[in-house]
């Protein structure tokens, strides 16, 4: 039966639903077929990995068999033990990772927030040549971070630009808290134009009848901005900051370059995983790199439990639902 005959034969007044099995059916047939070569490429680079690490993380590192007393040439089964570790006198050096890991996360995203929403909003005024100051804001995240690094570390060298400036001999690729600062700077000055880049993807779609409105109701610009500018650019910086969050955490290559690997104040999970790894010890580098897999999918996870109705878009209320009226008699659900 057609549609259009099903509703021919619908009494006066009553409009009956048509059924689309097949149709939908069809659809989803054809959704599943699209999707397959990126579930099969996410198999093969995020899950078959995963999978491999958490089995290398149950093993221990090859040593001398204490039943023959010779070398052994696989690896012991030690079940959680590369676990358990972390919590005991030798997990030192991984909580000193954990909390660096998290203090550059925190401080970073934060800065680049600010200084983000600010580029934004520079790049997004009309002036002449704006052209320009939206290349030269954008330069640095074109940037690779291998030779950001390296950048840097001239700059912070002992002879460097930064003590020219400041007027004084620091040591800021070594130890201490002049290093974080030096990670910092370098991290903020890379990725802050993202947000940025984000977020003026979000003004951009602001309609101006909104602000000539707010304009003619006396509403100046500060007022604006925080109950115009920011509400309807939400989504768009959740989404950036979200991203931000899951790639700090993860933070390798800048600090090994511009600082060096076994740096205490600057050593992060990352690094503490490749330098296990590179000593040959790939059961507790696979039990490190686990824990942060799973640290940064709890940080995603919250984010998006707390803030998910803003990051897909949804107006309606929690999840993104939409609630309006109950359907009446001969209504069909869109």
């Amino acid at each position: 039966m057609t549609e259009a005959t099903a509703q021919a034969d619908a009494p006066e007044g009553v409009q009956r639903p048509v059924r689309r099995g097949r149709a939908t059916a069809g659809a989803g047939r054809l959704a599943a077929l699209l999707v397959s070569p990126t579930l099969l490429v996410l198999t093969v680079v995020v899950l078959y990995p995963t999978l491999m690490a958490l089995k290398e993380s149950l093993y221990g590192a090859k040593g001398l068999d204490p039943a023959t007393g010779f070398i052994s040439d696989t690896e012991p089964f030690v079940g959680l033990g590369n676990y358990a570790e972390i919590f005991g006198e030798a997990g030192a050096r991984f909580w000193n990772a954990f909390w660096n890991t998290t203090f550059f996360a925190v401080v970073t995203v934060g800065l680049e927030t600010v200084i983000g929403v600010a580029m934004a909003l520079i790049m997004h005024k009309a002036f002449k040549g704006r052209g320009l100051v939206r290349a030269g804001i954008l330069v640095p995240w074109a940037v690779p971070t291998a030779i950001s690094g390296l950048l840097w570390r001239w700059i912070f060298n002992s002879d460097g630009v930064a003590n020219a400036l400041l007027g004084q001999q620091i040591l800021w690729t070594t130890e201490g808290v002049h290093a974080k600062i030096a990670v910092i700077v370098a991290e903020v000055w890379k990725t802050a134009p993202f947000i940025g880049l984000l977020v003026l993807a979000g003004l951009q779609v602001i309609p101006t009848e909104v602000y000539e409105a707010a304009r003619m109701d006396g509403a100046r610009s500060v007022r604006r901005f925080w109950h115009i500018t920011l509400p309807l650019v939400k989504p768009a910086l959740l989404v950036a900051v979200l991203f931000r969050c899951m790639d700090a955490l993860r933070m390798f290559d800048l600090p090994y370059i511009l600082v060096g690997a076994q740096k205490h104040s600057v050593e992060t999970l990352s690094m503490l995983a490749q330098n296990e790894a590179s000593n040959v010890r790939f059961g507790p580098a696979s039990a490190y790199a686990v824990i942060l897999f799973l640290y940064v999918f709890l940080i995603a996870l919250a984010f998006v439990r707390l803030l998910g109705a803003d990051l897909v878009g949804g107006g309606g209320g929690p999840g993104g639902r939409r609630r309006g009226r109950p359907l009446r008699r001969g209504e069909v659900a869109a």
